[in-house]
């Protein structure tokens, strides 16, 4: 299947079309070493026209058991961290860098996410966000082609393909570092969120 540039209109029917054919393909995938061990693909759920998408590492235990992304603890905490700032995640599209869980959780290797890396660019085309958030340091290096650790990136803008990218803690971060002091991951977290809404409504002309 050839796909649209980011540039090409294309209507909401065909988009969510096509991105269904990327799902059938995605579930029944073996590019790679993660599929034999999958008991479901995680492909990615969410609106296609909310103009907001958060892509993270891959599927823990909880994700490859519902074949939903971000349903776990750190799911849980990410619906929280939404709801707080006034996003609805039903509002926003959400996937991962990886389709499938890597034994233990461990990082996704360079060829894993190679092998996925067709189904994510397909998404974003697709899925054409006005904004990418890049939940930790997985997905932000693969996203952005840097070395340079979270700790460093999140909370500033960048942009991928004309698309403003902004890094933030992964949630299960925040579920191991669960202080509230300021300076704190779970401090950062809330300005880094709050900096996203504020971005996202005047991109949707919300602010208006």
């Amino acid at each position: 299947m050839a796909f649209p540039s980011f540039d090409e209109p294309l209507s909401a029917d065909a988009r969510r079309f096509m991105l269904e054919e990327v799902r059938k393909k995605a579930e029944v995938c073996d590019r790679c070493g993660l599929c034999p061990t999958r008991t479901k693909v995680v492909f990615g759920e969410g609106s296609l026209d909310g103009g907001l998408m958060f892509i993270g590492e891959g599927p823990g235990a909880d994700e490859d058991e519902q074949g939903r992304p971000f349903v776990g603890r750190a799911g849980q905490l990410l619906t929280q961290i939404l709801a707080a700032a006034g996003i609805d995640r039903g509002g926003v599209y959400i996937t991962n860098v990886v389709k499938c869980r890597p034994p233990g959780n461990r990082v996704p290797t360079y060829e894993e996410m190679m092998a996925c890396d067709t189904y994510l660019n397909s998404q974003i085309m697709l899925v054409r966000p006005k904004l990418l958030v890049l939940l930790g340091s997985t997905p932000t290096k693969w996203i952005l082609k840097t070395q340079e650790g979270i700790s460093k990136l999140r909370g500033r803008w960048y942009e991928w393909r004309g698309i403003p990218v902004m890094p933030m803690f992964h949630p299960s971060y925040l579920l191991r570092n669960p202080s509230n002091k300021a300076g704190g991951p779970k401090h950062l977290t809330w300005q880094d969120i709050q900096e996203v809404k504020a971005r996202w409504d005047h991109l949707m002309g919300r602010d208006r």
